[in-house]
């Protein structure tokens, strides 16, 4: 049982050091042929400022009943309740890992941790595992969302402390997570 925590404790952790990261909006996006200029990258919250939120649809194949949707291309989640009436979507910070688009379910969650490289994270939910990476929703206490380094695989998607909070409200263990490109 020990070495379960440990192992638990160790990969939340890891998660929380790679949620500290942002990935520029453009990253893994289709580009002319010229390199983009490079873009300073915002927390959700800011690019969420003066817009509302509710200005996104579903995905249409984003499966039935209570659950969480997150959408790898538009980088969105829904939170979906009774009656497939979406209570809240917000945009969110994708990390340098994405989950392969499927049906998981949320298999840990920590409400406040350090991350490894000393940031106070909140409201891990991890629900997937790729390349090795765990991969969940988090926010950063500080609202902090540095540059990710590009040669280090992170698998946290960062939200805003709001958003992060409705999440945790609405994710326990079990919850169904989608996946959609």
């Amino acid at each position: 049982m020990a070495g379960l925590t440990a192992a638990a404790i160790a990969a939340v952790g890891f998660l929380a050091y790679q949620a500290s990261a942002n990935v520029p909006d453009d990253l893994g996006k289709g580009s002319a042929s010229k390199s983009p200029e490079p873009k300073k990258s915002t927390a959700p919250a800011e690019r969420d400022k003066g817009k509302d939120k509710d200005d996104k649809a579903l995905p249409d194949d984003s499966g039935t009943g209570e659950r969480v949707v997150y959408d790898l291309d538009e980088d969105r989640v829904w939170l979906v309740g009774a009656n497939e009436k979406v209570t809240r979507t917000f945009e969110v910070t994708p990390s340098t890992v994405d989950p392969t688009p499927a049906t998981y379910s949320v298999t840990s969650r920590a409400n406040a941790i350090t991350g490894s490289d000393g940031t106070p994270i909140e409201h891990v939910v991890l629900f997937a595992t790729a390349d090795g990476v765990p991969i969940g929703f988090s926010a950063a206490v500080d609202g902090s969302t540095p540059e990710p380094d590009p040669t280090v695989k992170t698998g946290g998607i960062r939200e805003s402390r709001t958003d992060g909070k409705a999440m945790w409200d609405f994710a326990g263990i079990g919850t169904k997570v989608v996946v959609v490109e």
